[in-house]
């Protein structure tokens, strides 16, 4: 098998992503040797099992785009021990495009964040031409390319769990398919617990994770680095805050950050990120609640930066509902602020525990 060039790699990559958060695997003559539905046995390809578990441990999560027989497939999979690493798989008849389109949508992540591997180079067009943002990769190069940057994210404390936490993630849209009131008394439910307090060190490698994995979400895409993290939660002027989440279903994480200059006249938010897992839980305008709150405790104004992307928008929406307006506008970035005059409250479906840090 030849490896290919570093600059290869680079170029077959989409541009947008930094990681790949998830791989869609093709079954037959790519995860094993042989087809389903016309050979009488198929044999496991032991280095692609051991991508799978592999890919698992880093947090990168794993789906089946594939043509076939579904019961079949899942009774094979669960007779090799792998069933468990591959979530919503999809084995159909139609376009694996589609089906890729499906886990995605799913699991409320962008196509630029996923990876798809086939041994058909037909299939790999069909699905580059229908998904461009998606990164195809032949089976016989995806042994040399897992050690490339796209497939090696950041080591997290999230990552060994990153699949159960979807798994619970999918028992909460069960739940919420079959409840039939209105959407907050869902939520109330739930019983969910957010803890809105500083970056500790353990953190930190978290908060930095955060801010690669999260575009959508995300009010600047302003990046920090572990050691310039470490000095800001350090620093009397800055305020990190990192939220966390739980329900009845169990713990989403550490999902949300905000990194603020605090001035003795003038906080800044120069970043507000969360995770898009929470996107429907309103977890974002508790947050902004929350510094809104300890601002006016300190007699402060409240600003915010806004740099707009093709991805953030529902970030600048939710700046406005919270009742930021725009006061002026700095190179590519809008500059919000927030009167405090009117400051919204919390929603009683969540418990919330706000523990003070030095900037606040």
């Amino acid at each position: 098998m030849t490896i290919p060039a570093a600059a290869a790699i680079a170029d077959a990559m989409p541009a947008r992503a930094l990681f790949v958060k998830c791989v869609v695997w093709d079954l037959d003559n790519t995860l094993w040797d042989g087809i389903l539905l016309e050979d009488a046995a198929v044999t496991l390809r032991p280095a692609m099992a051991r991508l799978v578990r592999i890919f698992d441990e880093r947090g990168i999560l794993q789906s089946v785009a594939s043509r076939g027989d579904h019961d079949l497939a899942m009774k094979i999979l669960n007779g090799l021990g792998l069933r468990e690493y591959f979530l919503l798989p999809h084995v159909r008849w139609g376009a694996k495009s589609q089906s890729i389109r499906d886990v995605a949508e799913s699991l409320r992540l962008g196509l630029d964040a996923f990876a798809f591997v086939d041994d058909d180079p037909a299939e790999r067009a069909e699905v580059a031409a229908a998904c461009p943002e998606v990164w195809c990769i032949a089976a016989e190069d995806l042994a040399a390319l897992a050690e490339s940057p796209r497939l090696l994210p950041p080591a997290s404390e999230n990552a060994p769990v990153r699949r159960q936490m979807y798994l619970q993630e999918e028992q909460r849209r069960h739940a919420e398919e079959a409840f039939a009131g209105p959407q907050e008394e869902f939520l109330a439910t739930l019983q969910m617990r957010l803890t809105i307090e500083p970056a500790a060190p353990r953190d930190l490698r978290r908060v930095e994770e955060l801010i690669i994995r999260t575009h959508q979400l995300n009010s600047t895409g302003y990046s920090y680095t572990y050691d310039e993290l470490a000095r800001l939660c350090d620093s009397p002027a800055h305020l990190v805050l990192i939220a966390s989440l739980e329900d009845r279903f169990g713990g989403y994480g550490r999902i949300g950050l905000a990194v603020v200059d605090c001035d003795r006249q003038t906080w800044t938010i120069k970043l507000l990120l969360m995770s898009c897992r929470v996107i429907a839980r309103g977890i974002g305008s508790i947050m902004m609640t929350d510094i809104m709150q300890r601002a006016r405790a300190r007699v402060v104004r409240l600003r915010a930066e806004f740099l707009p992307s093709d991805r953030n928008r529902l970030m600048y929406v939710a700046f406005k509902c919270a009742g930021f307006r725009e006061t002026a506008k700095v190179r590519h970035a809008l500059i919000l602020e927030h009167d405090l005059s009117r400051i919204p409250p919390y929603p009683a479906y969540v418990t919330l525990e706000s523990r003070q840090g030095i900037g606040a």
